[in-house]
Protein backbone atom coordinates (compact mmCIF):
# COMPACT_ATOMS: atom_id res chain seq x y z
CA UNK A 1 0.00 0.00 0.00
CA UNK A 2 2.89 2.57 1.05
CA UNK A 3 4.35 1.87 -2.64
CA UNK A 4 1.00 2.48 -4.10
CA UNK A 5 0.46 5.70 -2.80
CA UNK A 6 4.25 6.45 -3.31
CA UNK A 7 3.47 5.78 -7.13
CA UNK A 8 0.09 7.80 -6.98
CA UNK A 9 1.97 10.91 -5.74
CA UNK A 10 4.45 10.67 -8.41
CA UNK A 11 2.10 10.38 -10.69
CA UNK A 12 -0.13 13.23 -9.70
CA UNK A 13 2.84 15.40 -9.65
CA UNK A 14 4.04 14.38 -12.96
CA UNK A 15 0.74 15.26 -14.00
CA UNK A 16 0.28 18.68 -12.42
CA UNK A 17 3.90 19.49 -13.46
CA UNK A 18 2.97 18.94 -17.49
CA UNK A 19 0.01 21.06 -17.32
CA UNK A 20 1.89 24.09 -15.76
CA UNK A 21 4.45 23.23 -18.81
CA UNK A 22 1.82 23.00 -21.06
CA UNK A 23 0.42 26.42 -19.69
CA UNK A 24 3.94 28.34 -20.20
CA UNK A 25 3.34 27.48 -24.05
CA UNK A 26 4.88 30.77 -25.43
CA UNK A 27 2.50 32.15 -28.49
CA UNK A 28 4.01 31.82 -32.13
CA UNK A 29 6.62 34.96 -33.26
CA UNK A 30 7.29 35.47 -36.70
CA UNK A 31 10.87 37.04 -37.88
CA UNK A 32 10.51 37.51 -41.10
CA UNK A 33 8.79 36.26 -44.68
CA UNK A 34 9.97 35.53 -47.81
CA UNK A 35 8.77 36.53 -49.98
CA UNK A 36 7.66 40.06 -49.02
CA UNK A 37 6.03 40.58 -52.42
CA UNK A 38 4.34 38.06 -54.32
CA UNK A 39 2.06 36.19 -56.17
CA UNK A 40 -0.14 33.09 -56.33
CA UNK A 41 1.16 29.94 -56.95
CA UNK A 42 4.89 30.96 -55.27
CA UNK A 43 6.00 29.34 -52.47
CA UNK A 44 5.72 31.79 -49.07
CA UNK A 45 8.18 30.86 -45.89
CA UNK A 46 7.74 31.99 -42.39
CA UNK A 47 10.72 32.09 -39.77
CA UNK A 48 10.04 32.46 -36.95
CA UNK A 49 9.12 30.09 -33.00
CA UNK A 50 7.25 28.82 -31.16
CA UNK A 51 4.86 27.05 -34.33
CA UNK A 52 4.57 23.49 -33.04
CA UNK A 53 7.03 20.60 -34.49
CA UNK A 54 3.75 19.73 -36.54
CA UNK A 55 0.45 21.31 -37.39
CA UNK A 56 -1.93 19.80 -36.25
CA UNK A 57 -5.12 21.79 -35.82
CA UNK A 58 -2.38 25.11 -36.85
CA UNK A 59 -2.73 27.21 -39.91
CA UNK A 60 -1.94 30.38 -41.83
CA UNK A 61 -3.86 33.32 -42.25
CA UNK A 62 -3.38 35.85 -45.36
CA UNK A 63 -5.29 39.18 -45.28
CA UNK A 64 -7.85 36.69 -43.41
CA UNK A 65 -8.24 34.30 -45.63
CA UNK A 66 -6.88 30.63 -44.49
CA UNK A 67 -5.17 28.66 -47.19
CA UNK A 68 -6.10 24.93 -47.89
CA UNK A 69 -4.92 22.43 -46.20
CA UNK A 70 -3.25 20.96 -49.65
CA UNK A 71 -1.44 24.25 -49.38
CA UNK A 72 1.37 23.60 -46.62
CA UNK A 73 4.24 22.11 -47.90
CA UNK A 74 6.29 21.84 -44.28
CA UNK A 75 5.52 22.98 -40.60
CA UNK A 76 8.55 23.13 -38.32
CA UNK A 77 9.25 24.68 -34.85
CA UNK A 78 10.90 27.39 -36.34
CA UNK A 79 9.56 27.53 -40.21
CA UNK A 80 6.47 27.19 -42.12
CA UNK A 81 6.33 26.80 -45.89
CA UNK A 82 3.35 26.87 -48.15
CA UNK A 83 1.51 27.82 -51.36
CA UNK A 84 0.13 31.23 -51.77
CA UNK A 85 -3.29 30.88 -52.97
CA UNK A 86 -4.88 31.61 -56.18
CA UNK A 87 -7.18 34.62 -54.27
CA UNK A 88 -4.98 36.01 -52.11
CA UNK A 89 -4.58 39.58 -51.04
CA UNK A 90 -2.36 42.16 -49.70
CA UNK A 91 -2.36 42.47 -46.23
CA UNK A 92 -1.08 40.85 -42.95
CA UNK A 93 0.19 37.11 -42.31
CA UNK A 94 -0.74 35.39 -39.07
CA UNK A 95 0.60 32.24 -37.88
CA UNK A 96 -2.27 30.93 -35.50
CA UNK A 97 -1.16 27.95 -32.82
CA UNK A 98 -3.16 26.51 -30.18
CA UNK A 99 -5.79 29.72 -29.80
CA UNK A 100 -2.60 32.18 -29.57
CA UNK A 101 -1.94 34.57 -32.66
CA UNK A 102 1.63 35.42 -33.56
CA UNK A 103 2.69 38.96 -34.34
CA UNK A 104 1.66 40.09 -37.85
CA UNK A 105 3.81 40.96 -41.19
CA UNK A 106 2.75 42.29 -44.03
CA UNK A 107 2.99 40.50 -47.17
CA UNK A 108 2.19 42.78 -50.83
CA UNK A 109 -0.11 40.49 -53.45
CA UNK A 110 2.56 41.60 -56.31
CA UNK A 111 -0.77 41.43 -58.98
CA UNK A 112 -3.01 43.84 -57.01
CA UNK A 113 0.18 46.47 -56.12
CA UNK A 114 -0.49 50.05 -57.75
CA UNK A 115 2.33 51.05 -60.29
CA UNK A 116 3.83 54.33 -60.95
CA UNK A 117 1.95 55.57 -63.83
CA UNK A 118 3.33 55.56 -67.18
CA UNK A 119 4.13 58.04 -70.07
CA UNK A 120 2.91 61.80 -69.76
CA UNK A 121 1.63 63.75 -66.97
CA UNK A 122 -2.36 65.08 -68.62
CA UNK A 123 -4.03 66.02 -65.12
CA UNK A 124 -3.52 68.33 -62.25
CA UNK A 125 -3.08 65.89 -59.69
CA UNK A 126 0.36 64.73 -58.03
CA UNK A 127 2.46 62.61 -60.10
CA UNK A 128 5.54 60.44 -58.58
CA UNK A 129 7.81 59.19 -60.57
CA UNK A 130 10.35 57.94 -57.88
CA UNK A 131 11.34 57.56 -54.55
CA UNK A 132 15.03 56.88 -53.49
CA UNK A 133 15.71 54.65 -51.65
CA UNK A 134 12.62 52.43 -52.50
CA UNK A 135 13.30 50.79 -49.15
CA UNK A 136 14.45 52.18 -45.30
CA UNK A 137 14.07 52.10 -42.04
CA UNK A 138 11.67 54.34 -39.55
CA UNK A 139 13.32 57.84 -39.45
CA UNK A 140 14.88 57.73 -42.55
CA UNK A 141 15.49 60.50 -45.38
CA UNK A 142 13.86 59.57 -48.52
CA UNK A 143 13.59 61.56 -51.32
CA UNK A 144 10.32 61.74 -53.95
CA UNK A 145 10.65 63.23 -57.30
CA UNK A 146 7.68 63.82 -59.92
CA UNK A 147 5.73 67.02 -60.53
CA UNK A 148 1.99 68.79 -59.35
CA UNK A 149 3.74 68.43 -55.61
CA UNK A 150 3.18 72.38 -55.66
CA UNK A 151 5.69 75.14 -54.82
CA UNK A 152 5.29 74.77 -50.92
CA UNK A 153 3.83 72.07 -48.54
CA UNK A 154 0.93 74.10 -46.91
CA UNK A 155 -1.46 71.66 -46.10
CA UNK A 156 -0.02 69.31 -48.34
CA UNK A 157 1.44 66.40 -47.29
CA UNK A 158 3.58 62.58 -47.95
CA UNK A 159 1.31 59.73 -46.50
CA UNK A 160 2.52 56.33 -45.66
CA UNK A 161 0.94 52.53 -44.75
CA UNK A 162 -0.25 52.07 -41.32
CA UNK A 163 -1.60 48.62 -39.60
CA UNK A 164 -2.98 47.80 -36.88
CA UNK A 165 -4.91 44.19 -35.66
CA UNK A 166 -8.55 44.11 -36.02
CA UNK A 167 -10.69 41.46 -33.58
CA UNK A 168 -11.96 40.03 -37.15
CA UNK A 169 -9.59 38.74 -39.59
CA UNK A 170 -12.36 39.22 -42.21
CA UNK A 171 -10.79 40.05 -45.98
CA UNK A 172 -12.74 43.12 -46.06
CA UNK A 173 -11.00 44.95 -43.07
CA UNK A 174 -7.76 43.89 -44.21
CA UNK A 175 -8.44 45.48 -47.59
CA UNK A 176 -9.65 48.83 -45.65
CA UNK A 177 -6.64 51.23 -46.53
CA UNK A 178 -5.39 53.21 -43.49
CA UNK A 179 -2.27 55.78 -43.47
CA UNK A 180 -0.39 57.80 -41.31
CA UNK A 181 1.34 60.79 -42.06
CA UNK A 182 5.30 62.10 -41.47
CA UNK A 183 4.82 64.46 -38.40
CA UNK A 184 6.96 67.11 -36.62
CA UNK A 185 8.15 65.13 -34.02
CA UNK A 186 9.30 62.60 -36.65
CA UNK A 187 11.66 65.23 -37.71
CA UNK A 188 9.39 66.42 -40.67
CA UNK A 189 9.66 67.66 -43.82
CA UNK A 190 13.35 68.97 -44.66
CA UNK A 191 11.98 70.38 -48.63
CA UNK A 192 9.00 70.57 -50.50
CA UNK A 193 8.85 72.17 -54.17
CA UNK A 194 6.97 71.01 -57.02
CA UNK A 195 9.39 68.15 -58.38
CA UNK A 196 10.62 67.14 -55.15
CA UNK A 197 9.94 66.26 -52.07
CA UNK A 198 12.35 64.92 -49.38
CA UNK A 199 11.26 64.10 -45.37
CA UNK A 200 11.84 61.41 -43.01
CA UNK A 201 9.91 58.19 -42.55
CA UNK A 202 7.24 58.78 -39.02
CA UNK A 203 6.94 56.36 -36.58
CA UNK A 204 4.30 53.60 -37.46
CA UNK A 205 4.67 53.75 -40.69
CA UNK A 206 4.38 50.03 -42.25
CA UNK A 207 5.60 48.46 -45.58
CA UNK A 208 2.95 49.08 -48.14
CA UNK A 209 1.40 52.24 -50.31
CA UNK A 210 3.08 55.44 -50.19
CA UNK A 211 1.43 58.63 -51.99
CA UNK A 212 1.26 62.42 -52.23
CA UNK A 213 -1.72 64.58 -50.90
CA UNK A 214 -2.31 68.30 -52.23
CA UNK A 215 -5.19 70.07 -52.41
CA UNK A 216 -5.73 69.12 -56.37
CA UNK A 217 -5.90 65.02 -54.85
CA UNK A 218 -4.03 62.60 -54.45
CA UNK A 219 -1.04 60.66 -56.31
CA UNK A 220 -1.34 57.29 -57.65
CA UNK A 221 0.01 55.05 -54.94
CA UNK A 222 3.49 52.97 -54.81
CA UNK A 223 4.67 50.95 -52.98
CA UNK A 224 7.45 51.30 -50.50
CA UNK A 225 9.12 49.08 -47.41
CA UNK A 226 9.72 50.10 -44.30
CA UNK A 227 13.25 47.72 -43.81
CA UNK A 228 15.57 46.82 -40.83
CA UNK A 229 13.58 47.22 -37.90
CA UNK A 230 15.34 46.09 -34.31
CA UNK A 231 11.60 44.81 -33.16
CA UNK A 232 7.73 44.58 -33.49
CA UNK A 233 5.15 47.64 -32.97
CA UNK A 234 1.81 46.56 -32.98
CA UNK A 235 -1.26 49.18 -32.71
CA UNK A 236 -5.01 46.92 -31.55
CA UNK A 237 -7.87 47.23 -29.35
CA UNK A 238 -9.20 50.60 -30.72
CA UNK A 239 -11.33 52.81 -28.69
CA UNK A 240 -13.11 56.17 -29.83
CA UNK A 241 -13.36 58.94 -27.66
CA UNK A 242 -15.76 61.96 -27.89
CA UNK A 243 -14.71 64.80 -25.38
CA UNK A 244 -15.51 68.46 -25.04
CA UNK A 245 -13.16 71.38 -22.83
CA UNK A 246 -13.86 74.93 -22.64
CA UNK A 247 -12.47 78.24 -21.22
CA UNK A 248 -14.37 81.15 -20.00
CA UNK A 249 -13.65 84.79 -19.98
CA UNK A 250 -14.81 87.68 -17.70
CA UNK A 251 -13.41 90.76 -18.53
CA UNK A 252 -13.58 93.42 -15.82
CA UNK A 253 -11.95 96.56 -16.63
CA UNK A 254 -11.21 97.28 -20.55
CA UNK A 255 -10.69 99.55 -22.89
CA UNK A 256 -10.27 100.08 -26.84
CA UNK A 257 -8.21 99.34 -28.58
CA UNK A 258 -7.31 95.44 -26.54
CA UNK A 259 -7.12 92.07 -27.93
CA UNK A 260 -6.60 88.72 -25.80
CA UNK A 261 -4.56 85.59 -27.24
CA UNK A 262 -4.99 82.24 -26.40
CA UNK A 263 -3.67 79.37 -26.98
CA UNK A 264 -5.54 76.46 -26.88
CA UNK A 265 -4.69 72.71 -26.94
CA UNK A 266 -5.60 70.00 -29.56
CA UNK A 267 -5.62 66.42 -29.16
CA UNK A 268 -2.05 65.32 -30.44
CA UNK A 269 -1.90 63.33 -33.49
CA UNK A 270 0.46 60.03 -33.32
CA UNK A 271 0.36 56.28 -34.24
CA UNK A 272 -1.13 55.64 -31.81
CA UNK A 273 -3.59 58.77 -31.60
CA UNK A 274 -5.44 59.09 -34.87
CA UNK A 275 -8.66 59.82 -37.18
CA UNK A 276 -9.34 63.74 -34.94
CA UNK A 277 -12.37 64.69 -35.95
CA UNK A 278 -13.78 68.32 -34.68
CA UNK A 279 -17.38 68.06 -34.01
CA UNK A 280 -18.41 71.19 -32.61
CA UNK A 281 -16.87 74.68 -31.26
CA UNK A 282 -18.94 78.30 -30.90
CA UNK A 283 -16.22 80.65 -32.30
CA UNK A 284 -13.45 80.35 -35.12
CA UNK A 285 -9.94 80.61 -33.92
CA UNK A 286 -7.50 83.22 -35.62
CA UNK A 287 -4.93 80.19 -36.85
CA UNK A 288 -6.91 76.92 -37.05
CA UNK A 289 -3.50 74.50 -35.95
CA UNK A 290 -0.66 76.41 -34.99
CA UNK A 291 1.89 73.92 -33.66
CA UNK A 292 -0.45 71.52 -31.61
CA UNK A 293 -3.05 74.70 -30.65
CA UNK A 294 -5.97 76.27 -31.79
CA UNK A 295 -4.79 80.41 -31.65
CA UNK A 296 -7.65 83.18 -30.95
CA UNK A 297 -7.45 86.54 -31.10
CA UNK A 298 -9.83 88.19 -29.67
CA UNK A 299 -10.28 92.40 -29.79
CA UNK A 300 -11.46 95.19 -28.65
CA UNK A 301 -13.36 93.07 -25.91
CA UNK A 302 -16.13 95.06 -23.94
CA UNK A 303 -15.91 95.59 -20.33
CA UNK A 304 -17.95 93.26 -18.27
CA UNK A 305 -18.73 91.14 -20.66
CA UNK A 306 -18.21 87.25 -20.58
CA UNK A 307 -17.41 84.64 -23.21
CA UNK A 308 -16.97 80.66 -23.23
CA UNK A 309 -15.11 78.62 -26.18
CA UNK A 310 -15.96 75.34 -26.56
CA UNK A 311 -14.45 72.13 -28.47
CA UNK A 312 -15.90 68.86 -29.19
CA UNK A 313 -13.61 66.52 -30.43
CA UNK A 314 -13.96 62.86 -31.62
CA UNK A 315 -10.81 60.99 -31.02
CA UNK A 316 -9.25 57.45 -32.19
CA UNK A 317 -7.01 55.67 -29.59
CA UNK A 318 -4.88 52.04 -29.99
CA UNK A 319 -3.28 50.66 -27.41
CA UNK A 320 0.57 49.82 -28.41
CA UNK A 321 2.63 46.67 -28.11
CA UNK A 322 6.19 46.53 -28.65
CA UNK A 323 8.87 43.97 -28.86
CA UNK A 324 12.68 45.12 -29.72
CA UNK A 325 15.65 42.96 -30.33
CA UNK A 326 18.56 45.28 -28.18
CA UNK A 327 21.45 43.27 -30.76
CA UNK A 328 19.80 44.72 -33.98
CA UNK A 329 19.57 48.18 -32.67
CA UNK A 330 21.77 50.70 -35.30
CA UNK A 331 22.34 53.77 -33.54
CA UNK A 332 22.64 56.71 -36.53
CA UNK A 333 25.34 59.01 -35.50
CA UNK A 334 23.40 61.84 -37.40
CA UNK A 335 20.09 61.27 -36.55
CA UNK A 336 18.14 64.30 -36.35
CA UNK A 337 16.39 63.12 -33.01
CA UNK A 338 19.67 64.36 -30.91
CA UNK A 339 17.25 67.45 -30.58
CA UNK A 340 15.58 65.33 -27.78
CA UNK A 341 18.37 64.73 -25.58
CA UNK A 342 18.84 68.50 -25.69
CA UNK A 343 18.98 70.75 -21.76
CA UNK A 344 15.08 72.51 -21.52
CA UNK A 345 13.62 74.52 -18.53
CA UNK A 346 11.32 71.55 -17.60
CA UNK A 347 14.20 68.90 -18.49
CA UNK A 348 17.49 69.72 -16.89
CA UNK A 349 19.39 66.90 -18.38
CA UNK A 350 22.42 69.03 -17.47
CA UNK A 351 22.03 69.15 -13.96
CA UNK A 352 25.46 67.35 -12.49
CA UNK A 353 22.94 65.82 -9.75
CA UNK A 354 21.41 64.03 -12.53
CA UNK A 355 23.99 63.23 -15.14
CA UNK A 356 25.96 61.73 -11.55
CA UNK A 357 23.01 59.13 -11.19
CA UNK A 358 22.21 58.53 -14.95
CA UNK A 359 26.47 57.55 -14.93
CA UNK A 360 26.07 55.70 -12.10
CA UNK A 361 23.38 53.37 -13.45
CA UNK A 362 24.56 52.96 -16.72
CA UNK A 363 28.43 52.52 -16.94
CA UNK A 364 29.21 51.93 -19.95
CA UNK A 365 26.67 50.68 -21.11
CA UNK A 366 25.67 52.04 -24.99
CA UNK A 367 22.67 50.59 -26.26
CA UNK A 368 19.82 53.24 -25.98
CA UNK A 369 17.41 50.73 -24.96
CA UNK A 370 18.77 49.13 -22.73
CA UNK A 371 20.03 52.32 -20.99
CA UNK A 372 15.97 53.09 -21.11
CA UNK A 373 14.88 49.81 -19.55
CA UNK A 374 18.10 50.06 -16.83
CA UNK A 375 17.31 53.45 -15.84
CA UNK A 376 13.24 52.71 -15.62
CA UNK A 377 13.80 49.92 -13.57
CA UNK A 378 15.67 51.76 -11.12
CA UNK A 379 12.88 54.39 -10.98
CA UNK A 380 9.82 52.01 -10.34
CA UNK A 381 12.19 51.18 -7.07
CA UNK A 382 13.17 53.82 -5.97
CA UNK A 383 11.56 56.50 -6.52
CA UNK A 384 8.41 57.15 -4.62
CA UNK A 385 5.77 57.61 -6.94
CA UNK A 386 2.47 58.55 -5.48
CA UNK A 387 -0.82 58.98 -7.58
CA UNK A 388 -1.72 62.40 -7.24
CA UNK A 389 0.44 66.32 -6.83
CA UNK A 390 0.44 67.03 -3.14
CA UNK A 391 1.23 70.11 -1.32
CA UNK A 392 4.64 68.23 0.59
CA UNK A 393 5.90 66.36 -2.95
CA UNK A 394 8.51 67.79 -4.78
CA UNK A 395 7.57 70.22 -7.89
CA UNK A 396 10.40 69.40 -10.55
CA UNK A 397 12.92 66.86 -11.50
CA UNK A 398 15.59 67.92 -9.54
CA UNK A 399 14.02 68.06 -6.46
CA UNK A 400 12.29 64.91 -7.47
CA UNK A 401 15.17 62.81 -7.66
CA UNK A 402 16.93 64.81 -4.36
CA UNK A 403 13.75 63.58 -2.36
CA UNK A 404 13.20 60.24 -4.26
CA UNK A 405 9.83 61.48 -4.37
CA UNK A 406 7.30 62.26 -7.31
CA UNK A 407 4.14 62.06 -8.81
CA UNK A 408 3.68 61.51 -12.26
CA UNK A 409 3.87 65.06 -13.56
CA UNK A 410 7.17 65.33 -12.02
CA UNK A 411 8.21 60.86 -12.03
CA UNK A 412 7.63 62.06 -16.40
CA UNK A 413 10.17 64.87 -16.23
CA UNK A 414 12.61 63.12 -14.48
CA UNK A 415 12.91 60.05 -16.86
CA UNK A 416 12.97 61.75 -19.57
CA UNK A 417 15.90 63.98 -18.04
CA UNK A 418 17.54 61.03 -16.93
CA UNK A 419 17.65 59.37 -20.57
CA UNK A 420 18.40 62.63 -22.36
CA UNK A 421 21.72 63.07 -20.25
CA UNK A 422 22.22 59.24 -21.07
CA UNK A 423 21.92 60.37 -24.71
CA UNK A 424 18.58 59.10 -25.49
CA UNK A 425 16.73 60.96 -27.23
CA UNK A 426 13.06 61.21 -25.07
CA UNK A 427 10.00 63.76 -24.83
CA UNK A 428 7.10 63.91 -22.13
CA UNK A 429 3.59 63.28 -23.15
CA UNK A 430 0.89 65.26 -21.00
CA UNK A 431 -2.80 64.23 -21.35
CA UNK A 432 -5.84 62.63 -19.03
CA UNK A 433 -6.39 59.36 -18.02
CA UNK A 434 -9.87 57.59 -18.79
CA UNK A 435 -11.10 55.81 -15.88
CA UNK A 436 -14.17 53.09 -15.30
CA UNK A 437 -16.26 56.07 -14.36
CA UNK A 438 -15.32 58.06 -17.74
CA UNK A 439 -13.80 60.39 -15.80
CA UNK A 440 -10.56 62.13 -17.06
CA UNK A 441 -7.85 62.42 -14.90
CA UNK A 442 -4.70 64.50 -15.79
CA UNK A 443 -1.44 62.94 -16.36
CA UNK A 444 1.87 62.60 -17.80
CA UNK A 445 4.21 59.72 -19.26
CA UNK A 446 6.81 59.56 -21.54
CA UNK A 447 8.23 58.16 -25.20
CA UNK A 448 12.13 57.53 -25.89
CA UNK A 449 13.37 56.95 -29.73
CA UNK A 450 14.83 54.69 -31.61
CA UNK A 451 16.24 55.05 -34.78
CA UNK A 452 15.33 52.66 -36.99
CA UNK A 453 12.17 51.98 -34.91
CA UNK A 454 10.32 54.69 -33.49
CA UNK A 455 8.95 55.94 -30.39
CA UNK A 456 8.44 53.68 -27.54
CA UNK A 457 5.65 54.84 -24.58
CA UNK A 458 6.99 54.47 -20.62
CA UNK A 459 4.70 55.56 -18.07
CA UNK A 460 6.74 55.56 -14.43
CA UNK A 461 3.77 56.55 -12.58
CA UNK A 462 1.74 53.19 -13.36
CA UNK A 463 4.66 51.28 -13.82
CA UNK A 464 5.46 51.97 -10.24
CA UNK A 465 1.85 50.97 -9.13
CA UNK A 466 0.58 55.17 -8.78
CA UNK A 467 -2.97 54.56 -9.82
CA UNK A 468 -5.27 57.20 -10.03
CA UNK A 469 -9.01 55.87 -8.22
CA UNK A 470 -11.35 53.98 -10.27
CA UNK A 471 -8.65 53.36 -13.28
CA UNK A 472 -8.01 49.67 -14.54
CA UNK A 473 -4.19 49.76 -15.30
CA UNK A 474 -2.92 46.87 -17.46
CA UNK A 475 -1.83 43.44 -15.67
CA UNK A 476 1.99 43.34 -14.98
CA UNK A 477 1.77 46.99 -15.09
CA UNK A 478 5.80 47.26 -14.21
CA UNK A 479 6.78 45.33 -17.24
CA UNK A 480 4.12 46.33 -19.30
CA UNK A 481 4.39 50.33 -18.91
CA UNK A 482 7.96 50.30 -20.23
CA UNK A 483 7.09 50.14 -24.30
CA UNK A 484 3.66 49.07 -24.32
CA UNK A 485 0.94 51.58 -23.94
CA UNK A 486 -3.14 51.10 -22.90
CA UNK A 487 -5.65 52.99 -24.37
CA UNK A 488 -7.52 54.36 -21.48
CA UNK A 489 -5.94 57.72 -22.46
CA UNK A 490 -5.99 60.83 -25.20
CA UNK A 491 -2.58 62.87 -25.57
CA UNK A 492 -2.68 66.31 -25.88
CA UNK A 493 0.75 67.10 -26.18
CA UNK A 494 4.37 65.09 -26.90
CA UNK A 495 7.09 67.76 -25.90
CA UNK A 496 6.51 70.79 -24.49
CA UNK A 497 5.18 73.29 -26.77
CA UNK A 498 7.19 76.83 -26.87
CA UNK A 499 5.64 80.04 -28.33
CA UNK A 500 6.68 83.62 -28.21
CA UNK A 501 4.53 86.12 -27.21
CA UNK A 502 2.87 87.55 -29.81
CA UNK A 503 3.22 91.50 -28.78
CA UNK A 504 6.32 92.33 -26.38
CA UNK A 505 4.07 94.58 -24.70
CA UNK A 506 1.67 92.27 -23.75
CA UNK A 507 1.14 90.35 -20.54
CA UNK A 508 1.61 86.40 -20.51
CA UNK A 509 -0.01 83.67 -18.45
CA UNK A 510 1.03 80.24 -18.23
CA UNK A 511 -0.51 77.20 -16.41
CA UNK A 512 1.51 74.22 -15.26
CA UNK A 513 0.24 70.86 -14.45
CA UNK A 514 -2.04 70.93 -17.07
CA UNK A 515 -3.10 68.89 -19.99
CA UNK A 516 -0.91 70.03 -22.48
CA UNK A 517 2.61 70.94 -21.58
CA UNK A 518 2.99 74.43 -23.33
CA UNK A 519 4.89 77.95 -22.09
CA UNK A 520 2.14 80.14 -23.13
CA UNK A 521 -1.75 79.85 -22.75
CA UNK A 522 -3.24 83.81 -22.51
CA UNK A 523 -1.64 87.31 -23.69
CA UNK A 524 -3.61 90.31 -22.97
CA UNK A 525 -2.62 93.40 -24.91
CA UNK A 526 -3.80 97.22 -24.76
CA UNK A 527 -6.70 98.58 -22.82
CA UNK A 528 -7.20 94.86 -20.78
CA UNK A 529 -6.83 96.40 -17.60
CA UNK A 530 -8.47 93.27 -15.25
CA UNK A 531 -9.91 89.72 -16.62
CA UNK A 532 -10.34 86.38 -15.49
CA UNK A 533 -10.32 82.78 -17.31
CA UNK A 534 -11.43 79.47 -15.83
CA UNK A 535 -10.22 76.93 -18.33
CA UNK A 536 -12.11 73.36 -17.78
CA UNK A 537 -10.64 69.92 -17.70
CA UNK A 538 -11.46 67.45 -20.38
CA UNK A 539 -14.60 65.69 -20.22
CA UNK A 540 -15.61 62.61 -21.65
CA UNK A 541 -18.80 62.82 -23.15
CA UNK A 542 -19.05 59.23 -25.12
CA UNK A 543 -16.88 56.50 -25.91
CA UNK A 544 -16.81 53.55 -28.17
CA UNK A 545 -14.88 50.20 -27.81
CA UNK A 546 -14.12 48.19 -30.98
Amino acid sequence: MPEFFRLSKFFVFFFVLSILVSCKKESPVIHSIDPKIGKAGETLTVTGEYFGKERGESYVTIAGMVPTNSSYLNWQEDQISLKLPESGESGLIYVHVNGRKSNGALFSNQTTLPQPPQGEDTGPEPRITSIEPRSAPTGSLISITGNNFGSSRGRNGVLFSWNAETRSPAPEEAREPAFIEVAETEFGYELWNDREIRLRIPDGAASGNLKVRTFRGDSRPVFFEISGKPGTKIFRDKRSYTITYSVDLQINEADKPNTLYLWIPLPAVSAAQRNIELLSRNVDPFIENYRGTSLYKLDDLEANSSLRINFSWQVEVYAVETSIQPQSIRQDANSPAAVYTRNAPLIPSDDPLIKKQSGELLGRERNPYIKARRIYEWFIAAINIQDAAADDLPNDAVAALEAKQADPYTAALLYCAMLRSAGVPCLPVSGVLINRSRQAVRHYWAEFWIDGFGWIPVDPALGAGAVPPSFAPRPGHASFYFGSMDNQRIAFSRGQNTFSQMDPRGRAVSHTRSYALQNLWEEAVGGIDSYSSLWGDVAITGMYVQ
